[in-house]
């Protein structure tokens, strides 16, 4: 990946791998879990002081990156793994496919000041806040019949309580 968006990637990845190194540079409960290239990243999540969410549970999201990056947001999507195991956690704005309803992934809402921490901590603050331990309207139904890519969705922002 060259020009604009692999210089931007490669200087995040520096620090997230700094911080790796130098505990205490990313946020508590964001760690990094790889980043074997460019294009894409994992990170590991915990929900700090929700009931909903045990503290020990981590939660994995995957960025991609498109040579666009940072003019356009990451693709970011929870994954369900079985080892180590990882949940998609339980959100009105999270699809049980992992896809989240976050203005700041949209067109719209995203910014290029934004980076992997920031969407990292506005994720982890969405988790924090929640009150309710459900998905989101008609899940089932969009888990089915989507099949468009989560920046390609026009999520309609309408819910501002959760």
């Amino acid at each position: 990946m060259a020009g604009m968006s692999g210089k931007r990637l490669q200087k995040e990845l520096a620090k997230s791998l700094m911080a790796v190194q130098i505990q205490g540079i990313l946020p508590p409960g964001i760690s990094l879990v790889s980043a074997e290239d460019l294009r894409e990243w994992q990170m590991d999540l915990t929900v700090p002081d929700n009931p909903i969410y045990p503290p020990d549970e981590k939660y994995r999201l995957r960025f991609h990156f498109s040579t666009n990056y940072p003019i356009e947001a990451p693709e970011v999507v929870f994954m369900l793994l079985s080892t180590p195991e990882r949940k998609i956690p339980m959100h009105p704005h999270i699809y049980s496919n992992g896809i989240i309803c976050l203005d700041l992934l949209d067109k719209q809402g995203w910014s290029p000041v934004h980076n992997v921490e920031s969407v990292c901590i506005s994720i982890q603050s969405m988790l924090a806040s929640n009150t309710k331990a459900e998905r989101p309207p008609g899940d089932v139904e969009f888990v089915r019949s989507n099949r468009s890519r989560p920046r390609d969705i026009n999520f309609l922002y309408h819910d501002p309580t959760v």
